[in-house]
């Protein structure tokens, strides 16, 4: 089951994914079809169906309008907290070291990209009720740095770089009592500047601290082990670079319940009612390959498994607003 949300007379509304042409109009938005999900102690699926409406939309017709809004969303951006988590994937720690431009002279030697990996891959994948290697982790920010599927990605001026990454998104929900529940998956475009982390990986943080894109649509159910997708730049209307890319646990070095577990071991990531989007790595980046992005070029991902492609240009912003503080 897929899902999308969309702007319907004003409001934000969850659809039912019927075919490649038409959505099915759902009663409410998905952050509320989630909580009663929760309260009500029911598959999501189950109160989808009994959600649907008798209007039918043209999927085009959303995208050509720009009516398309990220799959889950909080009523008040505030409360929805964006993260990640990298080196996750088998190749990351090889596309990070060549990215970084650092030489490994000997075994001894091992950068920290190369660490985390390893310690990934000895115990990131732990047996069912046990703790695994805590993996990177970074804070990207709140609801209002998300563009929505086909939107523009906005560039801060004072930006080095502005890179694409092509990730699984977990959408989750936090019940009344603090317990994650995760919604679905989602195609993410987790979005960096690479030329600031290069620069010195202390600066990872600032690198993240941009926009970002998820979905158009939500996948409900199992997420299968192995993804094959495509991430491609298009620039003038030409395809300027195009990569495949693998993700799935099949292809990373943590499995995604270890992930979730660090993520919300963290009492302040459990607080009622917030919505998380979390990244979880990649291994292909275009930069990684020497290419220098620029304004209006377009990033397209597709992963077959999740419907329609996550679709975004890039707007280069030429001034930013005066920050100085100001004493009371």
């Amino acid at each position: 089951m897929r899902l999308i949300q969309c702007d319907h007379q004003g409001q934000a509304r969850a659809a039912l994914v019927e075919n490649d042409e038409q959505v099915r109009l759902l009663e409410g938005d998905t952050y509320q079809l989630a909580r009663r999900a929760i309260a009500s102690g029911q598959p999501l699926a189950t109160i989808v169906e009994t959600a649907r409406t008798d209007t039918r939309l043209d999927y085009q017709s959303l995208v050509d309008d720009r009516r398309l809004l990220p799959p889950l969303t909080h009523p008040d951006p505030a409360h929805c907290l964006v993260t990640g988590t990298g080196l996750t994937h088998l190749g990351s720690a090889d596309t990070r070291d060549a990215m970084h431009a650092q030489a490994q002279l000997e075994e001894s030697r091992l950068t920290d990209s190369m660490r985390m990996f390893r310690l990934g891959l000895e115990g990131g994948k732990p047996a069912k009720g046990r703790e695994g290697a805590q993996p990177e982790w970074f804070y990207k920010g709140d609801g209002s740095s998300v563009a929505a599927p086909e939107d523009d990605i906005p560039v801060p001026a004072f930006a080095a770089d502005a890179g694409e990454e092509p990730e699984l998104a977990g959408l989750y929900v936090i019940a009344d009592d603090g317990t994650p529940w995760r919604v679905g998956h989602a195609i993410g475009n987790e979005f960096s500047d690479h030329v600031t982390e290069r620069f010195n990986y202390l600066w990872l943080a600032h690198s993240k601290l941009r926009a970002c894109s998820f979905g158009p649509e939500l996948l409900v159910g199992e997420l299968p082990e192995h993804l094959e997708g495509v991430s491609r730049i298009v620039r003038d209307g030409a395809t300027l670079w195009e990569k495949p890319f693998l993700t799935g646990e099949a292809n990373m070095a943590h499995s995604l319940a270890n992930l979730e577990h660090h993520h919300f071991k963290y009492p302040n990531f459990r607080r009622p009612g917030d919505v998380h989007v979390h990244f979880f790595g990649t291994a292909t980046l275009s930069f990684a390959d020497d290419i220098l992005t620029r304004d209006g070029d377009r990033f397209e991902i597709s992963l077959p498994a999740f419907g329609r492609p996550l679709r975004n240009s890039l707007r280069f912003e030429t001034s930013q607003p005066d920050t100085r503080v100001q004493a009371l």
